[in-house]
């Protein structure tokens, strides 16, 4: 049959079936929503399998909720800085080699280690259901806060959005700890997608730091652009890997590790939070 046959014959077919182009329109939609999805799962699975030694600490819908590369991190720039630049440690820094951010009552009789990584969206889903009350628990001085922050997920995933976002951190920690807390919020809050290496743009890193009151100052936009805080982002980001924590989000109190999602994944409530550190604290 015809080029020419075939056509007639398809048209003829429409015509008797009742061709509807706002259907045909939906099925297109309806495959590129499926085509979107199927690169996010290519996207969560290079999560899962990442570079070498990447452990798998729990399961989400078959995804990582908390996973850890064994290879260090190796991206040295995020702007005109790289490794070559001299180490600055952020004022207000604590810890082994300045590692380590501490928010809340110094003290507070107990402590909360929080393990991260600003590009980890997991940690964003965390945030998104308990990082209030987590905060509200440090205000009141039930325990301090240190955070331990990570760059595995630029190793498995590629791109340099968690150092660019952990170095922007350094800048704002140099402002002061609430600067830095409040910065880490709005990275959580606006974290882009799994799909994209989003904050490994020192422009998109700006606008979100826009949204925290008073800190876009002159000496923090170029502290940014310069990676001023990069060599002390590859530093803490090094202190993880050397922490013998397997994955983010993980946390621990007083030293023992937390459950945090259950069985299903899904994050704990606040309400569920809060007990287990009462429960924790012996204040319950």
């Amino acid at each position: 049959m015809s080029s020419k046959s075939n056509n007639s014959a398809k048209n003829s077919n429409k015509s008797q079936q009742g061709y509807d182009p706002k259907s045909a329109a939906r099925r297109e939609r309806m495959a590129e929503a499926r085509a979107r999805e199927v690169r996010a799962e290519a996207i969560r699975r290079r999560i899962v399998i990442g570079a070498s030694a990447v452990v798998v600490a729990a399961l989400i819908g078959g995804v990582a909720i908390a996973i850890k590369s064994g290879t260090g991190h190796s991206s040295t720039s995020a702007s005109s800085g790289g490794s070559s630049a001299p180490l600055v440690v952020p004022a207000n820094a604590g810890g082994p080699d300045g590692t380590v951010v501490t928010y809340g009552k110094a003290d507070a009789a107990h402590t909360l280690d929080v393990y991260e990584d600003f590009r980890c969206p997991i940690c964003k889903k965390f945030e998104e259901s308990n990082g209030p009350t987590v905060q509200q628990l440090a205000d009141n001085g039930t325990y301090k806060i240190q955070y331990h922050m990570a760059a595995f997920l630029d190793n498995n995933l590629g791109g340099k959005g968690s150092i660019t976002a952990l170095a922007a951190a350094g800048a704002a920690l140099n402002q002061s700890v609430d600067d830095f807390k409040k910065f880490h919020d709005e990275l959580y809050a606006n974290q882009p997608s799994e799909e994209t290496d989003g904050y490994g743009s020192v422009n998109t890193i700006l606008d979100v730091a826009a949204k925290v009151p008073g800190l876009k100052t002159d000496a923090f936009v170029k502290a940014v652009q310069d990676g001023t805080y990069l060599p002390w982002a590859q530093k803490v980001a090094a202190a993880f890997n050397s922490s013998g924590v397997q994955g983010t989000p993980t946390m621990k109190l007083d030293g023992k590790q937390l459950t945090l999602f259950d069985g299903a994944g899904n994050p704990i409530s606040a309400a569920q939070y809060t007990t287990l550190i009462q429960q924790g604290t012996g204040t319950k």
